[in-house]
């Protein structure tokens, strides 16, 4: 057993599994997956990494490496197998049948975390859709129980119909009645911003990596109660709050998001659309960032990644760095508050810490002088003009 390997009698123990493909950001050490495993409820009993040039068709690790891995389940007594890749129906497949164990991927790995944690009837939709719309790529030839023929009188299912064109279209079915409650809510997200646009509301979203410290730096500027936790996705559900800023003389509306991930599933960023329109809607984005974490530059381009993907890439945005207190004292900058070069562009950058409100006075101070400066730009042009320059002015 690697040093590395923790164990939890009281949780299911599981086998973590990554391959190299020479690809950049690969975690050798298996970390992020080993947060993910012990935030869904497993203990990891080992950390197993290969190289390969490309994936097995049939067993995506090989023969040879799906027999070591078989093995090293066995003498570790785990109960589950996790790749830190997405597997393939049919390699999901074949790998249970040789190692004799349930095996499944990072991306349904994610979306067991996403149910536990969802609270709101909105969360648990998007969840929902995005846990049906996984399993309906997993039907084919999975289980033998699927292929018997169901049909004829008292039968529900058409002549002839097999079990698992039934469970398809009973998941289609599904998909679809999902997809119209949630499309309900998204028209009511949207009559809620056209409301805060009437009352020519400033509106402030706090995006960032998972376990960035979102959530705690939403509760020290608006004194809230959200729930914050040291593990990866602790909340799913958008909270909203108002931030009163005094020198500004008025409120904006600050918004804390569920948090994203490296390689985070499109089924995922499809279903939580209702949820992420708040950052692309926003008319300035908090990217936080965990100052503490060695590979955070990496994390910003996953960020940046999922921003794309649901269109608030232009957004403005101020770069937060968080947890200035974790930080090694050796890099802890002289200088709080500067500019960061994002995408070409030079953002506006400061570090705090939420935990101990150190820098929170200097964010508060920053954000009331672009509130300022875009009422500014609201009075000097046009009604016509001024969405341009809302949208490029990021300066403090």
């Amino acid at each position: 057993m690697s040093p590395s390997a923790t164990t939890d009698p009281a949780s299911p123990s599981v086998v973590l599994v990554g391959v190299d493909f020479g690809l950049p950001l690969f975690d050798h050490g298996l970390e992020e997956l080993g947060l993910l495993a012990k935030t869904a409820g497993f203990a990891v009993a080992e950390r197993v990494t290969c190289k390969r040039r490309a994936p097995d068709p049939a067993l995506f690790v090989g023969s040879g490496k799906a027999e070591e891995i078989r093995m090293l389940a066995q003498s570790t007594g785990a109960s589950e197998v996790l790749f830190d890749q997405a597997l393939s129906p049919a390699q999901q497949r074949n790998l249970e049948r040789e190692l004799g164990l349930p095996v499944n991927d990072r991306t349904l790995l994610i979306l067991q975390i996403f149910a536990q944690r969802a609270r709101s009837h909105e969360g648990k939709l998007q969840v929902e859709l995005a846990r049906l719309q996984y399993l309906s790529t997993r039907l084919v030839r999975r289980w033998t129980h699927l292929e018997r023929q169901s049909g004829g009188i008292g039968m529900r299912g058409g002549p002839g119909e097999t079990q698992i064109e039934l469970d398809r279209r009973m998941i289609n079915d599904a998909v679809k009645r999902t997809k119209e409650r949630l499309e309900k809510v998204k028209k009511q997200r949207a009559t809620q911003r056209r409301q805060r646009e009437r009352r020519d509301a400033f509106t402030i979203s706090l995006v960032g990596y998972t376990n960035a410290g979102k959530s705690s730096l939403f509760n020290g500027l608006v004194k809230a109660r959200a729930y914050a936790a040291d593990q990866l996705f602790a909340t799913l559900d958008t909270t909203t709050r108002q931030l009163y800023l005094g020198e500004a003389g008025r409120s904006v509306s600050l918004s804390d998001t569920v948090g994203f991930i490296r390689d985070l599933p499109h089924g995922l960023v499809d279903a939580f659309a209702a949820t992420l329109q708040e950052a692309a809607d926003a008319d300035l984005l908090l990217h936080v960032v965990d100052a503490s974490n060695p590979s955070h530059l990496e994390q910003i381009a996953s960020v940046q990644g999922v921003l794309h993907d649901i269109g608030a890439d232009q957004v403005p945005q101020v770069l937060v760095f968080n947890k200035l207190d974790a930080m090694d004292p050796a890099s802890v900058p002289r200088v709080l508050q500067d500019e960061m070069e994002l995408e070409g562009q030079a953002v506006p950058r400061i570090f705090v810490s939420a935990m101990t409100g150190a820098g929170l006075g200097e964010l508060r101070a920053l954000l009331t002088s672009t509130v300022l400066a875009r009422a500014r730009s609201q009075d000097a042009m046009d009604p016509g003009e001024v969405d341009g320059i809302a949208e490029g002015d990021t300066s403090p």
